[in-house]
């Protein structure tokens, strides 16, 4: 188990960041120097001689997931005394396109970019390099361009390996139905999940602990422990919610109706996120046949915290957003310096190998609910009811 950052160890950061900054820039004058730039509120604020200008792009504001970055990356520039403007795009590639040009047109020295697509933001991504604006890829790579200096991010394998380890932990005995489902296959990081889950549930499947339900590609990849991206693909394909919880919810509905009374029964279910946890759980607990579920989930997200107190979803993996915001400030703030920020290892996205330093992300379920996410301050006490 992974310790976690508090508050106040991300407070520390920002301080020493702010006054690193502050001891290598300009000193600013009353008068401002340079044109206004756009705020993350819409209004208008005027960038001051500290050369500090970064702009972050968002994929969605309609999942709790990217407003609670929204709120973070707001919350943790203001603490280090920068403003910052964040863009969203609203699961909309040329949108998202846009909004880098804007950014640019800005005269921003970095770009923060969560993509929609991990392929289609390729061309966002070179039009900021060929501007001379560093290209930091947030939380999902940007695939198939050499225009990414930087990787922030989770251990994406590990998550998947978190989750898939969670049901073998709660499996007992042979031929416990198996459900897979998968992100959207747009996105790098479904892979990188589905590739630690598979890393780990493989052999229970292979000896016999689990029987894939739901996927015939699955079912005809078995006996393979290593998939190609391709052979992933295949069964993404089949198994993607597109990260939204209306596919979820049919996909699970479409899975069980084709699902015998054998099939059902104490069933173990991979669910990728938070989001599509609650939609396809809530869907397996409306089925008669089905007598009991452990699913998995991701992103701590409030829902999923109030579900696993009321014991609807099974676990969910912490993904400290406070330690990812620090960290892309931390690479940010190193670029602005003229520096290179620290990496511990690199994730390949088609063309090259992309600088990484990825974070530990940690387990969570009924059993260390209140430790690992209310003491530690991720979110308040108040907002949730039944805790112990």
């Amino acid at each position: 188990m992974f310790k976690k950052r508090s508050n106040y160890t991300l407070f520390a950061i920002l301080a020493v960041m702010a006054m690193l900054f502050a001891a290598c820039s300009p000193k600013a004058t009353a008068t401002p120097t340079t044109a206004p730039v756009a705020t993350s509120e819409g209004t208008t604020a005027t960038e001051m001689t500290t050369g500090f200008s970064v702009g972050v792009v968002l994929p969605t504001k309609d999942e709790p997931r990217w407003i609670q970055d929204e709120t973070r990356f707001k919350d943790a520039f203001k603490a280090a005394g920068f403003d910052v403007q964040i863009l969203f795009s609203q699961g909309n590639s040329a949108v998202e396109k846009a909004n880098v040009e804007s950014l640019i047109s800005q005269g921003v020295k970095v770009i923060v970019i969560c993509p929609q697509d991990a392929t289609a933001a390729a061309a966002a991504a070179q039009e900021a390099r060929d501007a001379g604006v560093k290209v930091i890829s947030y939380d999902r790579l940007i695939r198939e361009t050499p225009a990414v200096d930087y990787y922030v991010t989770f251990d994406s394998v590990s998550v998947g390996e978190a989750q898939g380890n969670y049901l073998i932990e709660k499996a007992t005995g042979t031929g416990n139905p198996l459900y897979l489902y998968a992100g959207a296959a747009s996105d790098n990081n479904a892979f990188l999940f589905f590739q630690g889950a598979w890393n780990v549930l493989q052999p229970k499947i292979a000896d016999g602990t689990f029987v894939i339900k739901n996927s015939s590609e699955a079912v005809a990849l078995q006996a393979k422990p290593t998939l190609t991206r391709d052979e992933m693909g295949k069964i993404i394909g089949q198994v993607t919610t597109d990260w939204k919880f209306d596919v979820a919810k049919n996909l699970a509905e479409a899975n069980l109706t084709a699902a015998s009374a054998a099939d059902k029964g104490n069933v173990f279910i991979l669910a990728p996120n938070d989001g599509t946890a609650r939609s396809i759980a809530d869907t397996f607990a409306a089925d008669k046949a089905v007598t009991s579920y452990v699913i998995t989930g991701q992103d701590a997200e409030e829902a999923s915290i109030q579900y696993i107190i009321d014991g609807k979803q099974s676990m969910t993996v912490l993904k400290d957003v406070r330690t990812l915001v620090a960290d892309a400030i931390t690479a940010a703030v190193a670029y602005l310096n003229g520096k290179t920020p620290d990496a511990t290892t690199t994730y390949n996205n088609g063309v090259i190998d992309v600088p990484a330093k990825p974070s530990a992300v940690v387990t969570v379920d009924k059993s260390n609910v209140k430790a690992a996410v209310i003491d530690s301050g991720y979110w308040p006490a108040a907002d949730f009811t039944g805790l112990q």
